[in-house]
């Protein structure tokens, strides 16, 4: 396969979804604002940060992680090259159908990386800042909100699970207790994680999946 190293805005102008890895609750980081960046223009950006996860950045949701069933259109890496190389690793050995493009955001390169990539024919580019691009070509969409869930350890020690929706952009802070799953509405339509599984298997003849989603958490 040929590996494709892109310096046009036809995929951007196309995608909805951007997941950003490295994106967490330290707002001294570039990678965190990114997330209200990108949303501003449009985009469904996927915060991710394994530390911070269940917490959100300008009301959106940040996850642990990649889920199986997801579907990955560009994945931004704000890494260290070497936990840059680590996510790219994990992607390569997921044996995507459509692989996502990988945009290293500057600092994140690694040249390992970009070779595996490479020889995968995966789409990459690097040597730029996704936000300034996006900015330097004027590309933005329609803005669109996404209702979010999530699911934690019941913070009374009941050692029950706690549903809950969140239809506001309020910010929340680090969790108390245990996240066990948190997701938008798409996640929660195509994860393969147990728990949007388990929501889907409880939705009604002629309810919608956020319909049910929502009568879970009354």
């Amino acid at each position: 396969m040929k590996c494709i190293i892109t310096n046009n805005n036809s995929i951007l102008n196309e995608i909805s979804s951007i997941h950003v890895f490295g994106a967490g609750l330290n707002k001294e980081r570039n990678a965190w604002h990114s997330i209200s960046k990108l949303s501003q223009r449009g985009f469904r950006v996927i915060p991710i940060h394994i530390r911070d996860a269940g917490a959100t950045i300008s009301g959106i949701p940040i996850r642990s992680g990649l889920e199986k069933g997801v579907h990955l259109e560009i994945i931004v890496l704000f890494l260290a090259p070497k936990r840059a190389r680590e996510v790219v690793r994990r992607l390569l050995l997921m044996k995507l159908e459509k692989p996502p493009m990988i945009w290293f955001q500057p600092g994140a390169e690694d040249e390992m990386s970009i070779f595996w990539l490479k020889d995968a024919g995966w789409t990459i580019r690097y040597n730029d800042c996704i936000v300034e691009y996006c900015e330097r070509k004027n590309i933005s969409k329609i803005p669109m909100f996404y209702p979010w869930f999530l699911q934690i350890q019941d913070p009374n020690g009941s050692g029950c699970s706690y549903w809950s929706v969140h239809d506001d952009m309020k910010d929340i802070g680090p969790l108390t207790t245990k996240l066990e799953w948190v997701g938008d509405i798409i996640d929660l339509e195509f994860s393969e994680h147990n728990i949007p599984t388990y929501i889907r298997s409880l939705k009604l003849k002629n309810e919608s999946l956020e319909q049910c989603a929502r009568r879970l958490a009354n």
